[in-house]
């Protein structure tokens, strides 16, 4: 949502002030996998921090205004000379006498929940309206609170307008982040499918093909997940009774939970607690509790700021700090630092000069001047500066499986849903499975990987995953082509000729493909690339797989007339069977599990559209059109490509 039309969602908004802070963090202060209950506007005013805010990464200088919506997870990080900060906290509702539809509806409510940071140009003003805010509100009267939301108007009224004149772009959170973020903050409770949907405003199955496409498992199976992540934590860390640690974790029949706890773990929950009874007495054991993604392991608490709480807190008339938490430490954690740290520095090589420096007449041997070189290098992630082998030879790849590929790089192990992936599987005879959604961390330690490469999904395991081996996260869509995420992983792998040739290759065949395409389609043909799923249909964009990124980006083509504008955010459009003929094009790629050509042209609405009645649909299921990597993308254009130019094999 560009700002203009941001400017119109406040123009009819009615807004209510939850809560305003004046926070101090001191040096080096954590604020550690916060869930934001409610929209915040946060504004520094003195001192630094680094922030991760649903997984993207935000410097906060002085001056710098963050945004978040409900349900965002943030981890904010004070830099060496702390962090001064106000915060707001509010509830907005659009108020529009217009009536929408109901995409457009959803579309404009998630609005109020994009994210940005940017360092406005004339800070003082915006900062007079947060600390007059902050006043009226700490009075705890009507009249001051009243007052607050007058000034809460104006701080945006003056912020819009800056973000207009740097012309800054509020941005969509992506959608899994938003289901991790509510799944984190609401485990124990009753959670279904249909209230995450409900929660976030999208249909169920697209919610959920969106998920597991995007992370290998479908909500609910994420959602176990963490629940046996937490239960682990509560049987080494604590001696709760499995009927204490089911109703904590959100399941009331300890039994079952039992069940589950044996299949994912492959003991008894008594059996596991009694095996690890002696490491977990001597202190010695890994913790397996989910953390936040940019900080060690260390406790922390800060205000409880849930909705319910707001208002009983107690602040004096006067301005002055209030601290939002404190950090604390545990001997443990500073041990474990202290150990990786040690079997770092022996593991590495010294880059300093020898004393014996070679003659003219004894010239190093190759495996001399190999030895000579530097074995590691420093690569910057969002979790800070990680030093990694210059030619690593045990990768786990969670993530970027098909970039590796690319550059003839085979890892030692990669996760179970990129095993699955058909474009992989003459590459993966010797690759060990670890395990579903980005791996299990006991199957990762068992492998002694030199490397581990990660997106931003899981970011509790990546923090334990640091421990094991040199850990690099790139979150998700931060490489947003293939050629950047080619070369990305070219200089990381120190495999750039590698990765110019295989683009020189790629490039070359996508041209090809393209240019047979349009010899065969006139150029204004219109396609729809549509997915049918639970007796849904959904329209899909260019983004997310099911063939949109070789029709719309690859091939140029464009959908309807119409239908662009509605799949821009989130990326698709829910589809209902009487609007179907909108969003037909003169050709449909169409994803189906269920379906057969034949059943479709019996059915009356699809036997009506051109392109069905011209032989004009591409059926395929969802385990060839669902991945969206280099290797998947490329195959995808030409497995298009052969069929709209009739060359296809039978």
């Amino acid at each position: 949502m560009d700002i203009n039309e941001q400017m119109k969602l406040w123009d009819n908004a009615h807004c209510k002030v939850l809560d305003i802070r004046r926070v101090s963090m001191k040096a080096g202060e954590r604020m550690r996998a916060y869930v934001v209950p409610a929209g915040l506007f946060l504004m520094s005013f003195r001192g630094g921090a680094a922030a991760v805010l649903d997984g993207a990464a935000h410097e906060i200088k002085r001056y710098t205004v963050l945004h978040a919506g409900k349900g965002s997870l943030l981890d904010l990080h004070a830099a060496g000379d702390g962090l001064d900060y106000y915060s707001v906290y509010y509830k907005a509702s659009d108020i529009s006498p217009a009536p929408y539809k109901p995409a457009e509806a959803s579309r404009r409510k998630r609005a109020f929940e994009l994210s940005y940071s940017f360092v406005p140009v004339a800070p003082v003003a915006l900062h007079r309206f947060l600390s007059d805010m902050y006043k009226s509100w700490s009075k705890r009267q009507p009249l001051g609170s009243l007052q607050a939301r007058a000034l809460l108007y104006q701080f945006v009224h003056e912020l819009l307008g800056q973000m207009r004149v740097q012309n800054v772009q509020a941005e969509r959170r992506d959608l899994a982040a938003q289901v991790v973020s509510l799944i984190h903050s609401r485990y124990a409770e009753p959670l279904t499918l249909e209230s995450l949907s409900d929660s976030l405003n999208y249909s169920v199955p697209h919610l959920s093909s969106y998920f597991k496409n995007r992370t290998g498992l479908s909500p609910i199976d994420y959602l176990i997940k963490v629940r046996i992540e937490k239960a682990t934590a509560l049987l080494l860390e604590t001696d709760a009774t499995l009927k204490e640690i089911a109703v904590g974790v959100g399941y009331q029949d300890p039994y079952y939970l039992g069940r589950l706890f044996k299949k994912h773990k492959g003991l008894s929950p008594a059996r596991f607690r009694e095996e690890h009874a002696a490491s977990r007495r001597s202190g010695d054991c890994p913790s397996t509790i989910m953390r936040s993604s940019i900080v060690p392991l260390e406790s922390s608490g800060y205000t409880d700021t849930s909705e319910n709480h707001y208002q009983y807190s107690e602040i004096d008339d006067r301005e002055e700090d209030t601290e939002m938490f404190k950090p604390s430490g545990t001997l443990l954690s500073s041990a474990l630092l202290l150990s990786l740290t040690l079997v770092l520095s022996a593991c590495g090589v010294s880059n300093e000069p020898t004393a014996q420096q070679p003659t003219a007449s004894s010239a190093p041997s190759v495996s001399e001047s190999l030895a000579a070189q530097p074995q590691t290098k420093i690569i910057k992630t969002v979790n800070g500066d990680v030093e990694v082998p210059v030619n690593p030879t045990r990768i786990i790849a969670g993530e970027y499986l098909g970039s590796l590929i690319a550059l003839g790089v085979t890892p030692i192990g990669t996760s179970d849903h990129h095993i699955k992936n058909p474009y992989f599987q003459e590459y993966l005879k010797d690759v060990e499975n670890i395990g579903d959604g980005n791996g299990n961390l006991e199957k990762i330690m068992a492998l002694d990987p030199d490397l581990i490469i990660m997106d931003d999904m899981y970011a509790e395991l990546n923090e334990q995953l640091a421990k094991i081996a040199p850990t690099v996260v790139i979150p998700y869509a931060s490489l947003q082509t293939v050629n950047e995420e080619i070369a990305y992983f070219g200089e990381l792998l120190n495999k750039s000729r590698e990765a110019e040739s295989w683009l020189a290759d790629y490039d070359q065949r996508i041209s090809a493909a393209k240019e047979s395409v349009l010899k065969a389609v006139p150029t204004d043909a219109t396609f729809s690339v549509l997915e049918i799923s639970d007796k849904s249909i959904m329209a899909v964009g260019s983004q997310f797989g099911k063939g949109g990124q070789p029709i719309y980006k690859g091939f140029g083509f464009n959908p309807p007339a119409g239908v662009a504008a509605e799949m821009a955010d989130p990326g698709w459009a829910s589809v209902s069977i009487e609007a179907l003929p909108k969003y037909a094009g003169d050709y449909i790629v169409l994803t189906s599990d269920s379906l057969t050509l034949d059943e479709i042209k019996a059915e009356p609405v699809w036997s009506s559209l051109d392109a069905v009645k011209n032989n004009r649909v591409f059926l395929w299921r969802s385990d060839r059109s669902g991945y969206w990597d280099p290797l998947a993308i490329l195959h995808q254009t030409e497995e298009l490509a052969a069929w709209l130019t009739g060359t296809a094999k039978p």
